[in-house]
């Protein structure tokens, strides 16, 4: 393997059961990506041609509608595969949503044939890619079982408490990507965005919402839980 493709798979803890005989097969011919903020990973309608495994950086997953709305399937982490790449490679299909870096990333990406000889002939690959397919399929499906069944005002505040992880207060981010976040439209999420502030809960400002009383905003998360 190329010295590069051999530190990045370091960076894969799921990966660390194969044989130097496997690794040396399956990721000998693995070409080591490098992506900048806000690149196209893959486009809705592509044809899949290579798994990726991500070894740095985040990748925001998004499904986007006709209508102009847009919500976030998942993000891809270190150590991370992609469950619609699988699918797709699996399946012969099509990308049915979009995938763009958020940060610089690095990914190894193999290619279709060396991808299906991996799970025909090497058990801790097979192993490594189903696990991935499950937890990510799980976390999927958990997701829109939130966005179908919670209130929005629940899991708004509960969006805006994680992106606090400092206990600050403050959160740089629009009432548009708050509304790909939680798979509504911009002007639902600015409705109660107001109705939060007027109950003094938080404060609004350009680009940014400070929030006032983590305590309030944690009882409304709490009382409809997202998953």
């Amino acid at each position: 393997m190329q010295a590069t493709v051999a530190e990045a798979l370091q960076r894969v803890p799921g990966l660390a059961g194969l044989e130097d005989r496997d690794a040396e097969a399956l990721l000998g011919a693995a070409a080591l990506l490098h992506l900048g903020a806000g690149d196209a990973v893959f486009h809705a309608g592509a044809e899949c041609r290579h798994f990726l495994i991500i070894t740095q950086g985040s990748v925001r997953v998004t499904l986007n509608a006709l209508s102009g709305r847009s919500v976030t399937l998942y993000r891809l982490q270190p150590g991370d595969t992609c469950v619609l790449t699988t699918s797709c490679l699996m399946s012969s299909r099509r990308y049915p949503a979009e995938a763009r870096t958020e940060t610089p990333v690095s990914a190894l990406a193999m290619g279709r044939s060396t991808f299906e000889r991996g799970l025909e002939e090497s058990a801790p690959f097979r192993r490594f890619v189903l696990d991935s397919f499950s937890r990510r399929l799980a976390g999927v499906i958990e997701r829109m079982e939130a966005v179908a069944l919670t209130p929005v005002e629940a899991r708004l505040a509960a969006l805006l408490l994680a992106l606090d992880r400092g206990g600050s207060g403050g959160v740089q981010i629009t009432h548009q990507s708050l509304a790909e976040e939680l798979g509504t439209a911009r002007e639902v999420i600015s409705r109660h965005l107001k109705r939060l502030e007027g109950a003094g809960l938080l404060t609004l400002g350009r680009g940014v919402v400070r929030l006032s009383d983590h305590a309030g905003l944690r009882a409304i998360a709490d009382e409809h839980p997202c998953g």
